[in-house]
């Protein structure tokens, strides 16, 4: 019998010819990634780790340092860098979403192992890499051994047909496999198919990054020639990609026309079972409009962005806040003149970072506020007060609610 996606990467970086469903591995892990929020709430200096090459040292969660707690996590990490010779450290001015810094840096390579402390790492499976958040203390264990353990889950395939119409984008696509098919704890999601020719990168970052709120094990993509074409522009060779085999099992294969989907919007609470299209949502009104985040911080985020503000005009009573995943990605959308567009139309443009998203600085949302956001999670008191509505949408709906003031279908807006 085949294996998936995952099986092989997990089989080959365990030493063993095949692993199945239920089997614990042993393996050894490729790149390990510390953030900024571990240095500052549990650090204590290892006496040694097992690779300097195999780890990066990100600042992304709270920067520019929010807090004396936050600049003192800032100060172990410089430290600890120094210390090990760690030459791949973003701090600030080189720094961005742990997630995105990674993909631009070639951190997550096909066929390999990445670990990192936040949840949201699931997101390099779009490079074909099997990735996964860990909690702190494991993390730190990887760091001092090279090694971490995992129980094979069996995997759900997403077979994709089609091609997305125009204003749907990864994270409308999510949104309906999380509304129509929920949650997937203790499972794998591997995407695969014809359709998946027609879908970017960067919608691939955005449906690998939220398969941490279905509760998934590992999300991960099959290689193709756009992965290829991603790579090579970026200079990333030598890798070891992971396909499936044509007999590989699988708990279950999900067909997906992709042709016949359309804005979605999640209600608040979860995204699991709890969407549907913008257009059957009725007159929501929003307080606040959040366009960021490791799944929808992306240059392409900022020119939907961009392209739909520009001539127009953030609604009175409405904040449109838009944060760039990355140093990189802000620099570069400047220079395109996304940055201008979404401030002329009335947004507020900020420092590359976490920030509103985890709730924790740059637009928390109040007791009684509506937040309309492309960012990971919608769960009560995700973004500020337990007693705001937090509904989740993709760029291109956020910046056409921000505009109307109500959650609005983004084919009204650029019809």
């Amino acid at each position: 019998m085949g294996m998936t996606v995952i099986e092989k990467i997990l089989a080959r970086k365990a030493g063993l010819g095949s692993v199945s469903p239920g089997d614990t591995v042993v393996v050894d892990v490729d790149m390990t990634v510390l953030i900024d929020l571990q240095f500052a709430t549990m650090w204590i200096a290892p006496n040694r780790v097992h690779d300097p090459a195999k780890l990066a040292v990100v600042m992304d969660h709270a920067v520019p340092a929010p807090t004396v707690k936050d600049a003192a996590g800032g100060t172990h990490a410089r430290k600890f860098v120094a210390d090990f010779g760690i030459e791949r450290f973003y701090d600030v001015g080189r720094h961005g979403i742990c997630h995105q810094v990674i993909a631009e840096n070639g951190l997550a390579r096909p066929g390999e192992i990445l670990a990192c402390a936040d949840s949201h790492t699931c997101a390099a499976g779009a490079y074909n890499t099997a990735a996964r958040g860990l909690g702190p203390a494991e993390v730190y264990s990887i760091m001092c051994t090279g090694t971490t353990w995992f129980q094979v889950a069996p995997t759900i395939r997403y077979e994709l047909s089609g091609t997305v119409p125009p204003t749907v984008s990864g994270k409308d696509v999510f949104l309906h496999l999380a509304d129509e098919y929920g949650d997937a704890a203790n499972l794998n999601l591997e995407f695969g198919g014809p359709g998946l020719a027609g879908i970017p990168m960067h919608d691939r970052r955005t449906i690998a990054t939220q398969c941490a709120e279905v509760s998934a094990d590992f999300g991960t993509f099959e290689p193709d020639e756009v992965l290829t074409a991603f790579l090579d522009e970026r200079g990333i060779t030598g890798y070891d990609a992971a396909a499936p085999d044509p007999d590989a099992a699988y708990r279950e294969v999900r067909h997906v026309d992709l042709s016949g989907l359309e804005p979605y919007v999640a209600r608040p609470g979860t995204v699991s079972r709890n969407g549907l299209p913008v257009s059957r949502l009725g007159r929501q009104k929003v307080d606040q409009a959040f366009i960021g985040s490791c799944a929808n911080g992306q240059l392409e985020d900022l020119r939907i962005a961009a392209e739909l503000l520009r001539g127009r005009t953030v609604a009175p009573g409405v904040r449109l806040l838009v944060t760039p995943a990355s140093q990189a990605v802000y620099r570069e959308a400047m220079r395109l003149g996304y940055l201008q567009a979404i401030a002329d139309a009335g947004g507020v443009v900020t420092n590359s970072t976490c920030g509103a998203c985890f709730g924790y600085h740059m637009g928390v949302v109040g007791p009684g506020e509506v937040c309309i956001t492309s960012s990971t999670r919608n769960f009560t008191g995700r973004m500020g007060s337990p007693e705001a509505e937090i509904f989740m949408a993709s760029p291109a709906t956020v910046a056409a609610s921000a505009v109307a003031g109500y959650i609005t279908d983004p084919r009204s807006v650029t019809a």
